[in-house]
């Protein structure tokens, strides 16, 4: 079900945001409003502060480690909380965590992911976001204040450019609720067309400085064999998403009820 042009939500300084809400479950239809999901949020404008404000969200999870989230500090409007929940804090040097490279040193960060390897490195980070103990931590830590009863108005997650770190956090959300495989990989993929045109001065500044844009599109997009790795590894460490929630996430079945009750 293609409800993706629906959900975008159009904020020029918040790229690949969007709404995790309107996607049909098993159980009925996430609700919207609720949830959404993003790039950083260190470009925000006053006036796009203010477009945050009208979407009612109140608290924000920054999944980016420690260096990315002092390097490119959210600028987020006052009363929103911010929480850090650092994934990669086991493995700090991923490839999903050194995007800020290109911009530094296009050449030797192209020449690293050259012959595939982009494919090859971004498929293990995905699986680092299941069996690292960091991102055990921090998932765990994010589902528990999702459904803490004390926290208050929609919620947003986002890591540097939303799509690797948060599609795993969106992924598993997602499945959790009851939506289809198809839907979720359709969220997924729908990074591609929400982010990769506003990162089209990045690939364009690549290229002046002789870097093939198309070795850079494995990077700065996502590939369906990315979230597949994750959704492997999690098959072979817990057996299925509510072996996961429960040994990985620290879920209980009442849990996935509240998170169902809550989003549905």
């Amino acid at each position: 079900m293609n409800t993706s042009h629906t959900r975008t939500v159009p904020i020029a300084t918040a790229p690949n945001l969007r709404d995790l809400g309107g996607l049909p479950s098993t159980a009925g239809e996430v609700r919207r409003g609720l949830v959404y999901r993003s790039a950083a949020l260190s470009s925000l404008t006053g006036a796009d502060q203010q477009r945050f404000v009208e979407l009612g969200i109140h608290t924000v999870y920054d999944l980016r480690t420690a260096e990315e989230a002092t390097a490119s500090r959210d600028r987020l409007p006052e009363g929103v909380d911010r929480v850090s929940l650092d994934v990669l804090a086991d493995s700090s040097t991923s490839v999903a965590a050194s995007l800020g490279r290109l911009a530094s040193d296009p050449h030797a960060f192209a020449a690293s992911l050259a012959g595939g390897r982009a494919q090859q490195l971004f498929e293990e980070t995905y699986r680092d976001f299941v069996r690292l103990p960091s991102a055990l931590r921090a998932y765990r830590a994010f589902y528990a204040s999702i459904l803490d009863e004390d926290r208050h108005g929609a919620a947003l997650f986002h890591c540097t450019t939303g799509k690797d770190r948060t599609g795993w956090a969106a992924a598993t959300l997602l499945t959790l609720l009851g939506v289809s495989e198809s839907d979720v990989y359709q969220d997924y993929l729908q990074t591609n067309t929400d982010l990769l045109p506003a990162l089209e001065p990045v690939l364009r500044r690549a290229e002046t400085q002789g870097v093939d844009r198309e070795l850079l599109l494995p990077v700065l997009g996502v590939r369906e064999s990315y979230l597949a790795a994750a959704f492997t590894q999690m098959r072979n460490q817990f057996g299925s998403i509510h072996g996961y929630a429960r040994e990985g996430l620290g879920l209980s079945a009442d849990d996935e009820q509240r998170l169902r009750e809550l989003f549905l």
